[in-house]
This record gives C-alpha cells, sequence and structure tokens, in this order.
C-alpha cells in the first residue's frame, strides 16, 4: 500500500479518532487504526468495540491495501511532521514507512486481518438534524450523565421521540440521581420505533456526537441498526453500542406543584454561586438559599475556612423557604444556558427544585436538595 497525503488532512483525521482508541490495551488490536488505502481516499477507522469512527479523506494513492498502525504513535509522529506532503508505505511483515521533508520513520504495524469488523450501514431509516441543534441538546445535558459505573443505565443520554398534535419532537433526558436536565426540540417528522420506544446513547458515544456536531452546521443523520445508534456527518460515520437497560421513568422525577417562582438574572445567579461556593465544603459543595419578598440570599459556611453570604435582588412574592443545593449542580445548568432570565420554581425546603429559562419551555432542570 502506498499513499502520499496532506499533513493538515492526515493529522485531523488522526486527531477525531484519539478519544476512541482503547487506552486499557486489553486487546493490543484495539489501540491501533485501521488505514484503508482505495482508488482515490483514504479511511482512518477506529473502534474500542462499544464506539466506532470512519472517516474518509482524499490522498494521492498509487497503490491500495491496508493496515493497522498504533494511533497514539501515528497522531505524535505527524503532529511533529513539517507543513508538507507526506508519504505512507506498507512493506512486508506489517512495516510501515513514514516520510515527509527530510524526516523518515520507520513504525511496526499490525495485520488488518486482526481488526474488528466495522458495519456499514446504507439501508437504514435516517433522521436529519441540525449540528447545532445537536450540540445545544447535548451541551444541556451531558453533564447531568452519571459517573458511577454501577448504574450503567444511567451512564449515557436517553433520546425519546413524540408525536404530539402533528408535531414530532425529540427530547434528550440525563440524571445521575441528584438532578436530572432534559430539552425538547421540535424536528422534522420521524417514525423510527428505537426512538419512540427510548433508547440510551453510551457516555462515550456522546462525546463524539459532540465533538463532531461542534465542526460546522451541516446535518447529522440519526439512525440504528441491530442494537447500534448510526451517526453519519459528511463523509465520517460513527456507530456505537446502545446501552443495554431501562431508562427510569423521569416523568415521576419532575415535581408537579412548585408554585413558587424565582425570576431572577441568570448571569448575576451564576458569579454568586460561584464566589459563594468558595467557602462552601469541598467534598458536598453545599450552599444554603434563603429566599424572601424580592430578595434571595446565598450564604455557606465551612469551619476550617469561614463563611460567605451575598444578597441578590430578584422577582418573589412567596413565603420565605431556605434550601440546601449543591452549587455545582447548578453552575452546570447556569453555564450551559443562553438565557438572560431563569426561573427557580420551588415547593419547600424538602422537594426538589426546577430551573428553566424564562424565555422558552424547551429545556428544564430538577435538582434535589440536601440537608445542611
Amino acid at each position: 500500500m502506498h499513499f502520499t497525503v496532506e499533513k493538515e488532512i492526515f493529522l485531523k483525521g488522526l486527531t477525531r479518532v484519539q478519544g476512541i482508541v482503547e487506552k486499557r490495551n486489553t486487546i493490543p488490536i484495539l489501540a491501533n487504526v485501521l488505514i484503508e488505502a482505495n482508488e482515490h481516499e483514504i479511511t482512518i477507522t477506529a473502534t474500542d468495540l462499544e464506539v466506532g469512527m470512519k472517516s474518509f479523506y482524499p490522498a494521492n494513492v498509487t497503490k491500495t491495501g491496508k493496515i493497522t498502525v498504533s494511533a497514539k504513535k501515528l497522531y505524535e509522529i505527524t503532529k511533529e511532521l513539517p507543513e508538507k506532503e507526506i508519504s505512507f508505505l506498507s512493506k512486508d511483515n506489517c512495516w510501515i514507512e513514514i516520510k515527509c521533508g527530510k524526516a523518515i520513520f520507520n513504525i511496526v504495524g499490525l495485520s488488518a486481518d486482526e481488526f474488528p469488523y466495522f458495519p456499514y450501514p446504507d439501508k437504514e431509516n435516517f433522521i436529519n438534524i441540525k449540528s447545532s441543534i445537536i450540540k445545544e441538546m447535548v451541551d444541556k445535558t451531558y453533564f447531568s450523565i452519571s459517573t458511577d459505573e454501577t448504574k450503567y443505565n444511567l451512564n449515557g443520554i436517553y433520546f425519546k421521540s413524540d408525536r404530539i398534535d402533528e408535531i414530532s419532537k425529540i427530547s434528550l433526558i440525563a440524571t445521575d440521581g441528584h438532578r436530572l436536565s432534559m430539552i425538547t426540540k421540535e424536528v422534522q417528522f420521524i417514525s423510527i420505533n428505537e426512538l419512540e420506544k427510548g433508547v440510551i446513547f453510551p457516555k462515550k458515544g456522546i462525546f463524539e456526537l459532540k465533538k463532531i456536531a461542534d465542526e460546522d452546521d451541516t446535518d447529522i443523520k440519526i439512525g440504528f441498526m441491530d442494537n447500534n445508534a448510526v451517526i453519519k456527518k459528511d463523509k465520517t460515520i460513527v456507530i456505537m453500542r446502545l446501552v443495554d437497560g431501562e431508562f427510569p421513568d423521569y416523568n415521576r422525577v419532575i415535581p408537579k406543584q412548585n408554585d413558587y417562582k424565582v425570576e431572577l438574572n441568570r448571569n448575576d445567579f451564576l458569579h454568586s454561586l460561584r464566589r459563594i461556593s468558595i467557602l462552601s465544603n469541598d467534598k458536598s459543595k453545599g450552599i444554603k438559599i434563603s429566599i424572601k419578598q424580592n430578595l434571595l440570599e446565598i450564604s455557606s459556611s465551612n469551619p476550617e475556612f469561614g463563611d460567605a453570604r451575598e444578597e441578590l435582588e430578584v422577582n418573589y412574592s412567596g413565603p420565605e423557604i431556605s434550601i440546601g443545593y449543591n452549587a455545582r449542580y447548578i453552575i452546570d445548568v447556569l453555564q450551559n444556558q443562553n438565557s438572560d432570565k431563569i426561573e427557580l420554581h420551588i415547593k419547600d425546603n424538602l422537594s426538589p427544585g426546577i430551573i428553566k429559562s424564562a424565555s422558552d419551555n424547551e429545556y428544564l432542570a430538577v435538582i434535589m436538595p440536601m440537608r445542611l
């Protein structure tokens, strides 16, 4: 196999797959990328058997073929090469020669026959969603994914479609048991069984979806094959194994009688929380929010360092209520919002609070209170 390729193009392809290759090295071949040279292009493929990515890139191919090579080493070498065309030649016994300018590298590869099979979806039923919409939906939910590996059904984001009054909507929901984030958007008419039932995209797959959504605003296609989600964008395909488990009934978690509403400036609230939480307990990040007529007070106390308190003017006309929250949970919500005004809906000092944007009903976050 022999091809030449622009450094910028090759480096882009190798950078994309660094987050996918298996780091633990349980199966050596999974630490490698599969490079295939076809007539007018090369493909770069990586997988850890849970998430896989295949991308197509233009190259001058003089001899077709395929080989696998260490993803990390190839990336590190390519990154440091001069800004010139790279020559990639696979020789006998899986050795690879890389030339660029006056630099020559000879590195050891592994046979492509050992690399896991990567399915190529072509007849799946796909929905089209703009990258900017996917990016916003993931940004507003991913921080609520559970980091507890034993709660495998919470280690991802739940995707669910509904059709209400002839309008198709898709919702993304994430929860770790202490907080829940949910966003719903209108989409083109869709009728995909998996989405209607609801599916859980794995955490690692979500981060890859987020990365390709960040690149530009072309459409992302989402479909399903066997027990996998298939993501297509331009000349890139990501296949991820869906989380096998039941997602909790999120509708039961969302409080229905939080009748007291506090309206306040998102930016002021965010910066005040960041300041006051400096003196909260390092582990629990507990702060107290006290609300009375048009005034909200945030306070924290730490026997080792001291205490802090700050007042904010708000729009509120209910009874006086004091609630303990983990400041980190509220900060995560606020810094991923783009609305100037937000609403805090509460019931009492023992019930979960709801945070919403004052300007739309697409997003809400539920945060459990804590005892201080």
